[in-house]
């Protein structure tokens, strides 16, 4: 695809403050990798503008003209279902020179695994891919590994789904009259909050679209459930972040609190497991795990790609470095030891404060205006938010768990204090 000619409708999208407009990007080293950046992302270009290695976006069409008018390196590409074309972006970008592609995006893992085998001679990247993406193959690698899992199984239509909720509280040894010990429904491949469902009855199971099978099932377990955000390098790893749920689906922040940082050493031994089982030798990997009350950890799942609630922004946040730096870094083959060891703070004990966010949702089936709550804009940890004027007047039902409307964000030098802060928040209308 030719670059676009640089017209006035073109030209209007222009943004003076790109580092690549401003003439202030930061040189590019020759003797570093080259980069392919899967999916669209602006905060991971800003942040590939100020790294010192080479990169290009590959992205949908539409991007065409930012990436122009911007001076953006861009191939333009569909994300669709891998097929026979799925070679041609391959070749492409080993054409072009490229040593590696980094997925943004859950839909661009499976990609940059199948373009990662071309590119560094490792035809098992694409079926590691896959184990990535697909729930149900995740979890039985995990269970081979040694990781213990809930309860989990394939379902293919509605029948499936009623036998399986009726397993597992016979198992579980309710007797008639006991309420229903709640079930999850999740998409195979897709990320982690979309077409996540909690079935608590059977009438529920009702509610499920046919287009959403098939789909995994799995067992509630009741316990704290955290994120893990951890780079790795040469299998092994270079920083881990703990991010602590205040509820799941609405708020987060890093670092954790000591009560959850007590566990540690506990989760670094898990992840260490975790690299072994699904044979990573490099990147950023996004698992989320629960502790239940008798200590015991059982894994989630796994995400290959950067964390969802604005995680990467957080940790920057909290500790200073690029976490999308520092995935380019990790996942570049021509990174030494010595320039990984140098690029991250120490866990925890670096953090300049605590970084966090709560996700909002109207509250109101009916609403009229955005309309910040004192009580948050008024407290000091505040900082900022990214909450739309409303379009219309009347609420959509919520597509998934953690859909949230947008983001507001938080700092304070007080884990206590902001864990509170951001459960408070549930509390208050920001739709009036």
């Amino acid at each position: 695809m030719p670059k676009p000619e640089l017209t006035e409708d073109v030209l209007s999208w222009r943004d003076s403050e790109l580092d690549s407009v401003k003439g202030t990007e930061t040189p590019k080293d020759p003797n570093k990798g080259y980069i392919a950046l899967l999916g669209w992302s602006l905060n991971a270009i800003k942040a590939a503008q100020k790294f010192n290695r080479r990169y290009i976006v590959v992205a949908p069409e539409w991007a065409a003209d930012y990436c122009a008018a911007n001076n953006i390196p861009f191939i333009p590409w569909d994300f669709v279902r891998l097929n026979d074309r799925s070679l041609e972006i391959a070749e492409r970008l080993k054409a072009e020179g490229v040593d590696v592609a980094i997925p943004l995006f859950e839909e661009t893992v499976e990609w940059s695994g199948a373009i990662n085998s071309v590119l560094l001679n490792s035809p098992r990247m694409y079926g590691q891919s896959i184990l990535f993406r697909d729930k149900a193959l995740m979890k039985r690698r995990a269970q081979l590994g040694g990781i213990r899992v809930g309860i989990f199984e394939e379902a293919h239509e509605k029948d499936d789904v009623v036998r399986f909720m009726r397993r597992v509280n016979q198992t579980l040894l309710k007797l008639d009259g006991d309420p229903d010990d709640p079930i999850h429904v999740k998409a195979f491949d897709k990320a982690g909050c979309l077409g996540h469902r909690m079935i608590r009855t059977m009438e529920e199971i009702d509610y499920i679209p046919a287009e959403e099978y098939p789909l995994l099932m799995e067992s509630h377990l009741d316990g704290w459930e955290f994120a893990v955000e951890a780079w790795v390098h040469d299998g092994e790893i270079k920083f881990l972040n703990i991010s602590e749920y205040v509820t799941l689906g609405y708020s987060v922040f890093v670092p954790a609190t000591e009560e959850l940082e007590s566990w540690r050493n506990a989760i670094t031994k898990q992840i260490e497991l975790l690299i072994k089982t699904f044979d990573i030798k490099f990147g950023l990997i996004h698992p989320e795990y629960f502790v239940t009350a008798d200590g015991e950890m059982y894994f989630g799942e796994v995400a290959y790609r950067p964390p969802g609630f604005k995680a990467f922004e957080l940790i920057e946040r909290a500790y200073g470095f690029n976490a999308y730096q520092a995935s380019m870094l990790v996942f570049d083959p021509k990174s030494s030891k010595e320039e990984v060891e140098e690029f991250f703070p120490q866990e925890v004990v670096d953090a300049k404060g605590y970084a966090g966010c709560f996700g909002v949702y109207p509250r109101r089936r009916v609403i009229s205006k955005l309309e910040m709550p004192k009580e948050c804009v008024e407290h000091p940890y505040y900082e900022s938010n990214e909450l739309p004027t409303p379009a219309e007047d009347t609420v959509p039902d919520r597509s998934a768990f953690g859909t949230h409307w947008g983001l507001v964000f938080f700092f304070g030098d007080d884990p206590i204090k902001m864990r509170d802060l951001l459960k408070s928040q549930e509390d208050l209308d920001f739709y009036v």
